[in-house]
């Protein structure tokens, strides 16, 4: 037995024995085991600041070695699946290894806060600092720490581009195949992956969460602020060229499990910490944990990055216009207060589906209350306090006649090679004639929010009669996005429409994604430990072009070493991709084969298959016996 305050990392064990009655002769043997000895904290024990004590969510957030992570657009969530393989021989050397890379006191690593909080900043090395010439085994350079370096230009060709990972243990073996150099490349989804991976290998209770429309807000206004002009372009840097708030289609942190001595009674539980942090604090990229607690009731005071997180899932946007009239030059001409942290979706307890999604859950309100309840309100007006650009914000107000309706329609599922149409109606209520400007464009987003290029755009004026109704459509073809799409496929859609005789102004946006085809994985039977097994993956090209250097990337906790090959075939259009491999289960039990597909013309079509391994069998022969399996 061990103190539930021990340190947790690699221990040496020596045993010291000797006659307890032979005073004369003081000598002690001593027993030094060449074994290592690792401590881990223990979600089992009462007396652990990690204790967890419901049986069903400890097993999902410590034993689970496959999950999901979630992606998407807000109206077109999904779960990527993952091999996490806490459990494979590589991870738990390598999660002791960055705690002594993130330079956490010996006396600290008993502790869950200070332990989280290194892993935050050493999964995601720091780019600002990172240099191609320092030497691999130069630890003290800051840049030259970080099990993984992020990208997200898409520029991917000395590295493995994101899309293609299926799981962590390949990652870290990556790392220490490269003797400890950051592994390119990644981005938040796959930090909160490996975050995981590592809490869980060290006994800290952990889930991957995803907030949905994840706020950037840089200049603590509590506002992501966007601006327009008078052609309905957004101008890139604001006015002053020193706006860079952004709205990230989807931001994937981490929860931790612990409990928290050095905050208030009542904050405890879960704690945000987020490995790819898009500020720093104290001096380093790191963030948490922060109580999840403290962030539903807008209690930022106590530290740990809470404003940041506050503000991730509950800042407001607001469009700002060109306007020559103001003293500015810019006028509000909409606050969207509740369409930032839409939903927050992490992995059910108990449920894991192949292509379903009714193992998902919604924690969103753990982080915030419902949207427009007096709770909610007092939580915002707590976190403002301090901040003066959010009251001026927050209390901006203006009283312009609006009798015109504006409606932007929501974009239905859309299939990628398929055309899609972007519709407004214009309603003039009034009495008399008003004269209309539309602004309609359609732009290829990275997930971050940056604008990768313009699909398509159309702007129109015309006059409308008392009464009067008028659809405005812009239609976007397959030849207009298809080769201006970027990884995950992602489209953004602003429409910004003035009227001219009451100075109304309308402004809306909407995200949507190109929906890809499944991976089907079958496999042809149950499997058992060490006997061949044979799986097939197969899926519909949807495009018109041939499919070309097709690669596969495949893995598996428990089921085989991770892999990526290519495969030598060219899908032809509307063809069909099918691909059979045979591997040797490792672990029984139920298992969870994950694997993507990638070419040069069509990326990220990923699947998982669950199916169950046996034990091994011994069969008897005649005079001797024969063991099947090791």
């Amino acid at each position: 037995f061990i103190p539930a305050n021990a340190p947790v990392g690699i221990w040496r064990l020596d045993v010291c024995s000797g006659l307890q009655d032979r005073n004369e002769d003081p000598y002690m043997y001593v027993y030094s085991d060449e074994t290592d000895a690792y401590i881990l904290f223990n979600p089992w024990c009462k007396d652990d600041p990690t204790y967890m004590d419901d049986e069903d969510k400890r097993y999902e957030y410590v034993m689970n070695d496959k999950g999901k992570v979630y992606m998407g657009a807000y109206k077109s969530r999904h779960g990527r699946p993952w091999a996490f393989g806490q459990f494979d021989d590589v991870v738990l050397p390598v999660a002791c290894y960055i705690m002594e890379l993130s330079s956490i006191c010996d006396t600290e690593r008993g502790n869950p806060v200070r332990v989280c909080k290194a892993i935050s900043s050493m999964v995601c090395r720091n780019n600002k600092h990172y240099d191609d010439d320092v030497g691999h085994n130069d630890f003290n350079n800051e840049g030259n720490r970080g099990v993984m370096m992020g990208r997200w230009d898409g520029e991917y060709h000395d590295g493995v581009a994101p899309f293609k990972w299926t799981g962590t243990v390949r990652i870290l073996e990556e790392y220490l195949k490269s003797g400890y150099r950051p592994v390119k490349y990644g981005q938040c989804w796959i930090f909160s992956a490996v975050v995981t991976t590592i809490c869980r290998t060290l006994g800290i209770p952990c889930r991957s969460v995803t907030n949905y429309v994840s706020a950037h807000d840089t200049n603590s206004s509590l506002s992501v602020d966007k601006f327009f002009d008078r052609d309905g372009t957004e101008v890139q840097g604001g006015p002053d060229g020193e706006n860079w708030d952004s709205v990230w289609f989807f931001h994937v942190w981490n929860d931790v499990w612990m409990r928290r001595t050095d905050l208030p009674k009542g904050y405890g539980g879960w704690q945000a910490v987020d490995a790819t942090p898009q500020e720093e604090s104290d001096h380093k990229n790191q963030c948490g944990p922060a109580s999840l607690e403290a962030i539903r009731k807008g209690d930022i005071g106590f530290g740990y990055d809470s404003p940041y997180i506050f503000s991730q899932v509950n800042a407001d946007i607001i469009h700002w216009g060109e306007d020559w009239d103001s003293d500015w030059g810019w006028r509000r001409m909409k606050i969207y207060k509740y369409h930032v942290g839409r939903s927050i979706l992490t992995k059910r307890p108990g449920k894991d589906e192949d292509f379903g999604e009714t193992d998902r859950e919604d924690v969103v309100h753990e982080y915030k209350s419902r949207a427009g309840t007096e709770t909610e309100n007092r939580s915002v007006h707590r976190a403002i306090r301090g901040y003066q650009r959010g009251y001026q914000y927050h209390e901006f107000k203006r009283d312009v006649k609006e009798d015109v309706t504006f409606e932007l329609h929501e974009v239905e599922k859309i299939e990628i090679g398929d055309p899609f149409q972007i519709k407004v109606v214009v309603r003039n209520d009034s009495s008399e004639h008003r004269t209309i400007t539309v602004g309609i464009s359609a732009h290829s987003m990275y997930y971050t929010g940056v604008q990768h290029v313009t699909l398509k755009k159309s702007e129109g004026k015309f006059q409308l009669g008392p009464k009067q109704q008028q659809d405005v459509v812009l239609t976007v073809n397959y030849n207009d996005y298809w080769q201006k799409m970027v990884e995950g496929c992602m489209i953004k859609v602003y429409t910004v429409c003035y009227v001219q005789e009451t100075s109304q102004s309308y402004t809306e946006e909407e995200d949507f994604i190109l929906e890809k085809p499944k991976l089907d994985i079958k496999v042809c039977k149950e499997g058992m430990v060490r006997q061949p097994t044979q799986v097939t993956f197969t899926f519909k090209n949807p495009l018109d072009i041939p499919l070309t250097e097709c690669q596969l990337s495949v893995d598996g906790a428990g089921l085989m070493r991770p892999r990526a090959f290519m495969v030598d075939c060219e899908v032809k259009p509307h063809g069909q991709f099918s691909y059979t491999m045979t591997f040797q289960p490792l672990v029984h039990g139920e298992r969870k084969i994950i694997a993507c597909f990638n070419s040069k013309e069509l990326y990220d079509i990923h699947g998982g298959k669950t199916f169950w391994v046996n034990k091994y069998v011994a069969q008897s022969v005649v005079g001797t016996s024969k063991y099947v399996g090791l």
